[in-house]
């Protein structure tokens, strides 16, 4: 080994360990950019996506009770009459939903005594809200046929006395 390599390294003198300064001055210029913009429309609203209001059109407070035979049994919560019944395989969009929002409220130590609300809004979507755990499912986001399966509610429950 010759004198003139101990002790210096064998990079060429013009590079550098790290990321070359144009891309950090460019990765700056973008943050600078994407602060400015936010805080634009956050002041000004120009860019904003605004929600169209929606008004509650019809509503139903809904208790859902599982049966020994595999069934749902659906109960309006104001007077508790039972006015459908979701036969065993059937809905299973309904099925799944329930369950879902069953084990949050089981996770959070709550019971099945508060009821659900079932809302058609002013814009045409259905949501379905637990209020012991103030979690909302916008039922629409399922596709057309997973909306309606709860939608057929409000319609049972109007052919019932």
């Amino acid at each position: 080994m010759s004198q003139a390599s101990i002790g210096k390294s064998q990079k060429p003198s013009s590079a550098h360990d790290g990321v070359p300064r144009p891309i950090l001055r460019g990765a700056g210029v973008l943050i600078l950019f994407a602060l400015l913009a936010t805080g634009l429309t956050r002041f000004t609203g120009v860019g904003a996506v605004h929600m169209p209001l929606r008004n509650a059109v019809e509503s139903l407070a809904l208790l859902f009770e599982d049966r020994n035979d595999g069934s749902v049994a659906v109960r309006d919560a104001r007077d508790g009459a039972l006015f459908y019944v979701v036969q065993p395989g059937a809905y299973g969009f309904i099925r799944s939903t329930l369950r879902g929002l069953a084990r949050e409220r089981r996770r959070s130590g709550l019971d099945a005594s508060t009821p659900f609300a079932l809302t058609r809004w002013s814009d045409g979507t259905v949501s379905l809200e637990d209020s012991a755990t103030g979690r909302r499912v916008n039922l629409d986001a399922f596709g057309p046929d997973n909306a309606r399966a709860f939608t057929q509610l409000f319609t049972q429950r109007r052919r019932e006395p």
